[in-house]
């Protein structure tokens, strides 16, 4: 009754206490259902249930940041309305542009006005302060305390503003029509599944499964609880386990060990990282399928990618194709240039050299710049690639400064951005591109993992100087030590890496055989089902009992 109480009362929560991968999730989830199992079949209902219990999560883990999602979901609703209505292109241009501001707005405000400010005084040697104004007007109404006055990011808000964007731009292209009704936007906004960490779900995906009848078939429901086993394996024993046995000890503090250690320790964060935030969309899929509701595959056995550009096909597919439709594109993508390009560029170079202080950037630009009109001179069809070129690094940059505000995230997006820029150019030359030579392809795969692994360096170590101090023990310090302290560092750690072994086999091994695996589970009688759950959760609590991290993905 205590844990009852403790989930249901109208007191906050953190989002890590109702995680994916905590009891307590869980038992809301069933209380949920039960619910859900009386009133999913009138639709209106369904909608407004739905609703309500995901603002009621959202609030249970960010306390009164889900005024913020309320507020978010009645301005885009009438927002698209009204753009929908409007006939005039200069009417519907002003609508949008009003989306723009107001969505990025609160994104800006609440998720990059103290890195910028902290810049500015690091840059000009000047005090300026972040005020939360908004804390201030809700305490003066509310009383004094009822919200933190220093300015905190919201749950999610990265993933519900870019989903409300897109929203009302596809009705602004006129690729859907709006929702019938206030609930059923709000439904699809603020679905608990996926409104802290993802996907993001496009309109045109997610909105027509609305207005379909509930219906989930035994192959249907063996297949959720697969998915949700398998996140859960992903997050608790692959990306857990390891994190806690043996990556921290290394990224964290890596000047104890010889330098190749802390290119293992790589190799497990990029298994870590891929293992926590698929396991998450993973469990998000089942768990929708269970309510009738399908959220499209976000992860394509990334690690299996023979390029940087494939990699990024299969990796956090949502938000690739998101910034494709609604960066990408409008920018001009492979085709063109727009004013937007050139401004974007150089605002973009001001913007790096003002977190960086690295002025040295500008002969940089200056300097691709030259190339690049020097090569036009030669052949106008290079006009064609430097469009295609910018907008690749405008939008990888942008990709970067979305996942954080700081300038490892930026220069982790910009070394992935030059990347693509590079692989488009190569591909053209390479003797090897279309081979179909099982040890080239063996080599691209290499590459590409260690060229994914080597940027993560910027990703996970978020201090300025921290990725640079690793390395200088990569490079400088690679083998320091003698055949003893490699035995001492394999036994201390060798269950992590087993474990690191056993993930790399399953990433890696044929999709027939993971199929295989699946199509075996469903067809299996459900008394055995329930014994197979039963053992793997027991695996799950003896591997979970001393390791629970929170999900990456929830800073974003």
């Amino acid at each position: 009754m205590e844990s009852l109480h403790r989930i249901f009362s109208f007191t906050h929560m953190s989002a890590d206490d109702l995680a994916f991968n905590r009891l307590d999730f869980w038992i809301f989830f069933l209380v949920f259902m039960v619910l859900f199992s009386f009133l999913h079949k009138h639709q209106l209902v369904r909608s407004m249930f739905i609703t309500l219990a995901s603002l009621f999560l959202y609030f249970k883990t960010s306390g009164f940041f889900v005024t913020l999602l309320v507020l978010s979901v009645i301005v885009n609703f009438f927002l698209g309305k009204w753009i929908f209505r409007t006939e005039s292109k200069l009417g519907r241009k002003w609508i949008i542009a009003l989306s723009a501001v107001f969505n990025l707005f609160f994104l800006g405000f609440f998720k990059y006005a103290l890195f910028f400010t902290e810049s500015f005084n690091k840059m000009f040697h000047t005090k300026h302060e972040v005020w939360n104004y908004f804390a201030q007007i809700g305490n003066n109404i509310f009383g004094e305390y009822t919200f933190e006055t220093h300015i905190m990011l919201p749950a999610g808000v990265s993933f519900f503003t870019f989903q409300s964007i897109s929203y009302v731009v596809d009705i602004y292209r006129k690729e859907i029509e709006p929702v019938k009704n206030f609930w059923d936007y709000s439904f699809y906004v603020t679905y608990f599944p996926h409104v802290l960490m993802g996907p993001i779900v496009r309109a045109r995906d997610f909105i027509p499964q609305i207005y379909q009848k509930f219906k989930l078939s035994q192959q249907e429901f063996s297949e959720a609880v697969f998915l949700i086993m398998k996140g859960l394996f992903k997050k608790i024993v692959l990306a857990d386990f390891i994190a806690t046995h043996f990556i921290n000890a290394i990224v964290d503090n890596p000047d104890p060990y010889p330098g190749y250690w802390s290119v293992i320790a790589m190799w497990g964060y990029s298994l870590q990282i891929y293992g926590d935030f698929s396991g998450y969309t993973d469990i998000a899929i089942g768990i929708s399928k269970l309510m009738g509701f399908e959220l499209l595959p976000n992860f394509n056995s990334p690690y299996k990618a023979n390029s940087v550009a494939d990699f990024w096909r299969r990796w956090h597919k949502s938000l690739g194709s998101w910034l494709r439709d609604y960066l990408y594109i409008p920018l001009g993508g492979n085709k063109r240039g727009t004013i937007g390009t050139f401004i974007a560029i150089i605002v973009i170079f001001v913007f790096l050299i003002f977190i960086t202080g690295w002025f040295e950037l500008i002969f940089v630009y200056v300097g691709l710049m030259s190339l690049y009109g020097i090569a036009i001179l030669i052949s106008p069809q290079v006009k064609t690639f430097m469009y295609r070129d910018l907008n690749l690094l405008i939008t990888m940059i942008l990709g970067g400064l979305w996942h954080g505000a700081s300038q490892n995230f930026v220069i982790w997006g910009a070394m992935n951005g030059l990347a693509l820029v590079l692989y488009n150019h190569w591909k053209k030359v390479s003797p090897y591109e279309k081979s179909s030579w099982w040890i080239v392809h063996f080599w691209k795969i290499l590459l590409t993992f260690n060229f994914i692994t080597f940027t993560r360096i910027w990703f996970r170590l978020k201090t300025e100087g921290a990725p640079e101090n690793m390395l200088d023990r990569i490079f400088h310090h690679f083998t320091d030590y003698k055949w003893e302290t490699f035995h001492l560092l394999i036994n201390t750690y060798y269950p992590a890496l087993l474990i690191m072994l056993l993930g790399f086999f399953l990433h890696w091994m044929p999709q027939k055989w993971k199929d295989f695996m699946v199509a075996s589970f469903v067809k299996t009688h459900y008394v055995l089902q329930m014994l197979i759950i039963a053992i793997f959760v027991v695996i799950l609590y003896q591997a979970a009992s001393n390791s629970f991290q929170p999900f990456v993905y929830l800073e974003f």
